[in-house]
């Protein structure tokens, strides 16, 4: 005779299924898009081109009332709040929407928080 083997199963393993499920539906509701990891390296250069004469080559702004990215000012925002705030402009800071792409905003977002000092 076979004895039926009784599974417990946990809080925390049903927690993670649901969860592993609720990341797949994500991830399929953004399409064909594919995720890529923000590159600094790149974002560095975008900054100096587009940003440094403002916030300073090392984020430490140069125009009165610029962000100073080395102290993280305004860096406790989240990606999607800075990429909106990039691409509409804010205050002096023109918007960038058209002239550099959400990857490469993204990439600068990563590179302003490698400026923490």
């Amino acid at each position: 005779m076979f004895k039926s083997a009784k599974r417990k199963v946990s809080a925390a393993g049903v927690e993670r299924k649901f969860l592993g499920l609720v990341a797949a539906g994500v991830l399929s509701l953004c399409g064909s898009s594919i995720v890529h990891a923000a590159d600094p390296a790149r974002g560095g250069q975008i900054y100096s081109q587009y940003c440094a004469a403002c916030h300073g080559h090392a984020g430490v702004s140069i125009m009165p009332g610029a962000p100073n990215f080395a102290t993280q000012e305004r860096m406790l925002q989240p990606d999607a709040t800075l990429l909106a705030n990039i691409k509409a402009g804010r205050n002096a800071m023109p918007a960038f929407q058209g002239i550099v792409n959400d990857s490469d905003i993204m990439n600068v977002i990563a590179f302003l928080r490698t400026l923490a000092r």
